[in-house]
């Protein structure tokens, strides 16, 4: 992958709806071929609905945890190289009711897998789950699925053999009220791995699910932005990297570019070359991460290295009843402590109530921190603004917004 590059002041001018603009005039020269199914966690469907409008693609269906989109070949790369807040992105191969076996295997065997798996591609059921179904045993769906497409390739392609010696092709089926929904994994490793944090402390925050609290505040690059339980550094990485506009996909690599017969290269090419021209930076930033910890304080600036922004971020260790800045609407975004574990569930009341105490000593500021603990409101001082419910993984979590002012144009 390449190195990230600056974009020349033009570039800097307009980056912000580049994205934007190249996507519409793609749409509108080539066909849209595919639908693709991008999943996210439980409660940030409209944060990912807004980045895919954004990249300029149509939304087909938001439901929970997934949003369908359309694209064509270049909106498969373009996605998963720029989405912040999805977890990896499938191609959509067909959709269908099932009620028996017999259903579904003919449900599979009817799509056109030529279309979509080369006469020498790997692929195999990497996940199968059924809800409210009468088909519910997922090692027998992966089975009958494999064999339904073996039978149908064998048809297309004239053969008794295959050997399975190209590329991966990992699918995904998900059955719902007896309703069918295949799909193709393009992305590979999850979109959440950067490539950046190797390392991790102990309760970290994914990447996917700390863009999309960014998102989720009205927070852009000229403002503040102080984590005061910074942890392996994810939200202040995040956040600079935005602020830098460098996509989330640009230091790693992906399971569909090897797919030439459905992306050509030349495709990728110009994707990782638009990234590239994208990223800025000398932009100026106030972004600072602190944690209590000066071991995860040094895994922090690792991983900023390693992500391309160690410039934009300073990490110190620092404890919650030291947070302070003498500048005025600045926002804290942060992932404090749960108390999943019984031992640290004592230690709780104090961090929530020093956090409150020196949030309230900031002038002007806004806050915004996610957590599962149910008594976060009651010690950090005041009932939230508003707040969303977010599954963070099994862990059912809000994410709380105690809005400040607007500063004076």
């Amino acid at each position: 992958m390449h190195a990230p590059n600056c974009c020349s002041m033009l570039q800097q001018f307009f980056c912000k709806e580049s994205l934007k603009i190249h996507a519409r005039l793609v749409y509108n020269l080539c066909n849209m071929t595919y639908e693709l199914i991008a999943p996210c966690h439980f409660g940030l469907e409209s944060v990912l609905k807004k980045e895919i409008t954004d990249l300029g693609y149509e939304i087909l269906l938001v439901e929970d945890g997934r949003v369908t989109f359309c694209c064509d070949e270049e909106g498969i790369a373009r996605s998963n190289m720029f989405l912040r807040t999805c977890e990896r992105v499938y191609i959509k191969a067909g959709q269908f009711h099932a009620e028996t076996f017999d259903d579904l295997f003919e449900g599979i065997r009817a799509i056109d897998w030529k279309e979509l798996i080369p006469k020498d591609g790997r692929f195999w059921v990497k996940k199968a789950r059924s809800v409210k179904s009468r088909l519910f045993s997922p090692s027998d769906i992966q089975s009958i699925v494999k064999k339904a497409i073996v039978e149908k390739l064998k048809e297309t392609y004239r053969t008794d053999w295959f050997e399975e010696s190209g590329d991966d092709y990992p699918l995904w089926v998900f059955i719902h009220k007896d309703e069918v929904l295949v799909g193709i994994d393009t992305t590979g490793e999850s979109l959440h791995k950067r490539g950046y944090r190797e390392v991790a402390s102990e309760a970290p925050i994914s990447e996917t699910l700390a863009s999309a609290l960014i998102l989720l505040t009205p927070w852009n690059r000229n403002r503040i932005l102080v984590d005061p339980f910074c942890g392996s550094g994810t939200i202040c990485i995040e956040a600079a990297m935005m602020a830098a506009h460098m996509a989330p996909g640009i230091n790693r690599e992906f399971l569909c570019q090897d797919w030439e017969h459905l992306i050509p290269k030349k495709i990728w090419y110009h994707v990782i070359e638009e990234a590239n021209d994208l990223v800025d930076l000398s932009v100026e930033t106030d972004i600072q991460g602190y944690d209590i910890d000066p071991k995860v304080v040094r895994i922090a600036r690792e991983n900023a290295q390693k992500a391309g922004v160690g410039d934009l971020i300073h990490f110190q260790q620092r404890e919650v009843r030291q947070l302070s800045h003498p500048k005025k609407y600045g926002f804290l975004i942060t992932n404090p402590p749960y108390g999943e574990r019984l031992e640290d569930q004592e230690t709780l009341p104090g961090i929530y109530r020093d956090f409150g105490e020196r949030f309230r000593a900031l002038d002007s500021w806004s806050a915004f921190f996610i957590t599962s603990y149910e008594d976060a409101q009651r010690y950090f001082g005041g009932k939230a603004s508003k707040n969303r419910k977010i599954y963070n993984g099994m862990i059912k979590t809000y994410f709380y917004s105690y809005l400040g002012p607007k500063p004076k144009k």
